[in-house]
């Protein structure tokens, strides 16, 4: 075998490794405040509702920033959306982390599409990142909400921190996209 090939795998056991190790650590945490935090916020973010949300609030109240930042954080977070369920989750069929990791019954309660990308993360880092640049105090209130969706989807079980990882990455290119495609498309 190739010295690449050896050098992958390593890499990928590594990986794998790091996964598993954080998973149980981050779901091992029992304090029953971070459990119901971590439950409203997923509650909140189910079906992009606390983005939406908090998109219909900055356009009925920033004024113009407000339109702005929120049809760029929609329409971010609606290209994350497409890349992370349309796209990488039908490519990847990738199991989600074994029940027994999870010590606590929320595991029960997660989707059985594939783990990787998380769309939930995908969404809430898409909507925060557009938001960011065009109204910074309304970015920033939104990055702790966007925060505890990526650790409630590791906490809880359905994801591994690499899916987390993967779908922060995909609402950056979301959010970098909706800023900067339109310019790009425009481009003689």
């Amino acid at each position: 075998m190739s010295t690449g090939y050896l050098q992958l795998m390593g890499v990928l056991a590594l990986l794998q490794a790091t996964d598993r190790r954080l998973t149980q650590r981050m779901a091992a945490r029992q304090s029953p405040g971070v459990h119901h935090t971590l439950s409203a916020v997923e509650a909140c973010a189910e079906g992009t509702k606390l983005w939406c949300s908090a998109a219909a609030v900055m356009a009925a109240t920033g004024g113009r920033r407000g339109r702005r930042a929120a049809g760029a954080g929609v329409a971010a977070l609606a290209l994350a959306q497409l890349v992370a369920n349309g796209v990488c989750k039908q490519l990847a069929a990738r199991p989600r982390p074994p029940k027994e990791w999870i010590p606590h019954g929320k595991v029960d309660d997660r989707p059985a599409s594939s783990s990787f990308p998380s769309g939930h993360t995908a969404a809430a880092t898409a909507f925060t990142a557009a938001v960011l640049p065009i109204w910074p105090t309304a970015g920033l209130l939104c990055t702790v909400p966007a925060a505890l969706v990526a650790i409630e989807r590791v906490h809880n079980g359905a994801h591994y921190p690499s899916d987390v990882a993967a779908g922060a990455v995909i609402g950056l290119a979301g959010a970098w996209l909706v800023r900067h495609g339109p310019g790009w498309a425009l481009r003689p």
